[in-house]
């Protein structure tokens, strides 16, 4: 929704001038790559998303297309590396075979895995400029639908929960393909995003509007059921009587009444409504909770802060005027902002896109933004050389040095790249065209309107390569970054969420979630993907590695066992696509119980380093693990574990120890050989069904090869768990 502002914009490249050309360029137009695509119209794109779409291991394209122009299909282009044994880098149009055949006035396509089986969906972002629409769910039909991995159905209609009805703010009369709210509802919308606002484990989605440049629709929030449905939060329990929000009205679901531009901080007032063209979701004050960032395109953005930790429920604060400076964004023009680690401080910085808009005066001026590690920025730095209209821009490491470089998409001229000068100290300088191994070739062409770039190792060398989508005849551009610098910096994770003192649980309880905060030299929807896990300890002894997985901005989550018994220590640690890991410091905390949850009987034969030391580290009860631990062992010494379900002994048995266990009925699975890691320690975990219930238990061994006076063996006590409801 560019057209209002589109001749200062052109005035203000005209007065700076096009940059020129150089022969020798970091980045340069890779068109071997790209699909061939109808001349025309047909190239009017204005967002990108990558993804795997067919978990074969290269990024894949999904390009949302229409915008100001009108209806038209949404793109996907497949990676012809991976499954489909071609060279990795070259991209297919394959649209046909795995889209829904929708011509839609797409403005955003974000993958978000929203029903949680492992493989990247999409929810489609639409205007009704032209003609009333709705936005899409398109699910990858791999994993639950056990369809084919990578091809997509729509599912719109099953996946709005509760439009028009009960606490939906909605109004009745725009649900579209009503009775049953089906079909989504009619909106002005530019950008979606992914989060776990709730912490709950699954992904919520923040559904902006642009009002169609009103300013005066709500932003709206929307939670998931944990399979992929999704329902409105409105705590307020309003119902809007038209398609705009008022000043007087509820807040939906921030605290307060609806309020434009308000200068609240206390609670009593807030502004969700703008003409909102991009929205960010972040911990910004550090509290493990997602907050959201509502860019405005006619006013100043707007930042409210997740209060979930605070109170124990989820709300929303209007916080805007307590963190950012004064006239942080006048003027128009403020399409997107953009958040990474800048300097290295392990918070999240800002770049605010034409947030120091005055045109004819200072032109569009782009501006940083430090924080304060509890949200509120300051030191506004502007970017040299940026006056001209810029619609996008993005964080990427384009030269292997491990900090957050900048590329902008121009909506009238050149795009620009930033280096972050001295080691990642948060400050850019720019690299401008024609200047030796700088900049970008073969750019600056009439009407070269970019909409959207975004950056990945599209062709596998190890580098971050950057597809701009534009309107007319001269893109998608595919930006081949010729340093081959391989990315070898590790992700690291400064923060982790401490837990206080518990008291393990038995059936029935939830674990226990806990978060982190991970960052990388690549940009925010590459980290996502991150293989990132926790490391489990309890008493020393390294019990096992459980999943975490993104929640969107730079948390990551994953949950702790509940049935724990000691002191537990967790850390995360985090793998990006190269192999790159990064450990955060270990925490700790104490889980205790007063329930007889294991007994130490019979005999052991000690070893050459005394007596085996076997315990339980958790409560045997239905649908958790439960964790016993060998410890005061040599390193590497091999050894044997025995499980039944009765107590045999002890019965000594020469070359063997005591055994306690009875052999008759040694579980199989569990009769298994190991070796003690480098700590002297061992850990076996067993899986608990559900339905064992009370009343039963089972009894354990351990044998080691470290027998002393003669015998090959020495064994540890028995160990009876009791199953506890």
């Amino acid at each position: 929704m560019r057209n209002p502002i589109r001749l200062l914009a052109t005035l203000a490249a005209l007065a700076i001038g096009l940059s020129g050309f150089s022969t020798a360029q970091i980045f340069q137009i890779n068109t071997a790559g790209t699909p061939v695509t109808p001349a025309g119209t047909e190239k009017y794109a204005e967002n990108v998303d990558f993804a795997d779409v067919d978990l074969d291991g290269d990024w894949d394209v999904a390009i949302a297309r229409g915008g100001d122009l009108g209806d038209l299909q949404d793109r996907l282009w497949i990676n012809q590396g991976g499954l489909q044994a071609g060279t990795i880098g070259v991209f297919a149009d394959e649209t046909t075979a795995r889209f829904p055949a929708m011509s839609r006035l797409g403005r955003d396509i974000e993958f978000a895995d929203y029903d949680g089986d492992g493989d990247p969906d999409l929810h489609v972002t639409n205007s009704s400029s032209y003609s009333n629409q709705s936005n899409l769910w398109w699910t990858n039909i791999g994993g639950k639908q056990a369809g084919n991995m990578g091809y997509y159905l729509d599912e719109t209609r099953q996946r709005w929960i509760g439009l028009g009805t009960g606490d939906s703010s909605v109004p009745d009369f725009s649900v579209l393909n009503h009775p049953g709210g089906g079909g989504g509802f009619v909106d002005w919308c530019s950008d979606s995003d992914f989060g776990d606002i709730d912490n709950d484990g699954d992904l919520d989605l923040i559904h902006s509007s642009d009002g169609n440049l009103a300013g005066q629709i709500p932003t709206r929030l929307f939670l998931n059921d944990g399979d992929g449905y999704f329902e409105e939060f409105n705590p307020s329990g309003y119902q809007l009587p038209g398609l705009y929000i008022y000043d007087g009205y509820k807040a939906l679901w921030a605290e307060g009444k609806q309020q434009n531009q308000s200068a609240d901080n206390s609670g009593q007032f807030a502004d969700i409504a703008g003409a909102t063209n991009d929205v960010e979701l972040a911990d910004f004050d550090g509290d493990f909770d997602l907050d959201l960032l509502i860019g405005d395109r006619d006013a100043g953005p707007r930042l409210f802060i997740n209060r979930l930790s605070e109170t124990g429920s989820l709300s929303f604060r209007d916080r805007t005027t307590a963190l950012f400076p004064p006239d942080y964004a006048p003027g128009l023009g403020h399409y997107e902002q953009e958040l990474g680690d800048l300097d290295g401080d392990g918070d999240l910085d800002l770049f605010g896109l034409n947030w120091q808009s005055v045109p004819f005066v200072t032109g569009f001026g782009d501006a940083t933004f430090s924080n304060a590690g509890d949200g509120s920025f300051s030191s506004m730095a502007i970017l040299p050389e940026s006056g001209t209209d810029d619609n996008e821009g993005d964080f990427l490491d384009y030269d292997g040095d491990g900090d957050l470089d900048l590329y902008i998409a121009n909506f009238c001229g050149d795009d620009r790249l930033y280096e972050n000068q001295e080691n990642g100290s948060g400050s850019f300088s720019y690299l401008k065209v024609p200047q030796s191994t700088s900049g970008l070739s073969d750019h600056g062409k009439p009407n070269n309107t970019v909409w959207d770039a975004d950056a990945a190792d599209l062709d596998g060398d190890g580098d971050y390569d950057v597809l701009a989508v534009t309107e007319g005849n001269f893109g998608p551009n595919y930006w081949e970054n010729t340093t081959n610098v391989p990315d070898t910096s590790a992700p690291y994770l400064p923060n982790v969420e401490s837990l206080v003192d518990q008291v393990a649980a038995t059936a029935g309880s939830a674990d226990l979630p806990v978060r982190a905060h991970v960052y990388d030299n690549a940009p925010y929807y590459i980290t996502w993907y991150n293989q990132t896990w926790i490391e489990l300890a309890v008493d020393g002894v390294a019990l096992d590695t459980l999943p975490a997985r993104s929640s969107g901005g730079q948390i990551f989550r994953g949950e702790l066992p509940s049935n724990l018994v000691g002191q537990v220590g967790y850390g995360f640690a985090s793998s990006d696509e190269y192999g790159n890991t990064g450990s955060s410091l270990e925490m700790l905390y104490n889980s205790s119980t007063a329930l007889n949850y294991r007994t130490v009987y019979g005999s052991g034969t000690d070893g050459s380093l005394g007596a085996l030391a076997i315990d339980a580290k958790s409560i045997a009860t239905d649908g958790k693990p439960l964790f016993v631990t060998l410890s005061n062992t040599p390193p590497g010494t091999l050894f044997v574990q025995f499980v039944s379900f009765a107590s045999a002994g002890p019965l000594f048995v020469p070359g063997s120890g005591f055994v306690n266990v009875d052999s008759t009925s040694l579980i199989p699975s569990l009769f298994k050989l190991g070796f003690t890691d480098a700590s002297g320690d061992a850990a076996r975990k067993l899986n608990i069904p559900i339905g064992i219930g009370s009343g039963f238990s089972i009894f354990w061994q351990f044998f080691t090869l470290d027998g002393q006076t003669g015998e090959t063996w020495a064994s540890s006590q028995g160990l009876e768990i009791p199953f506890l409801p």
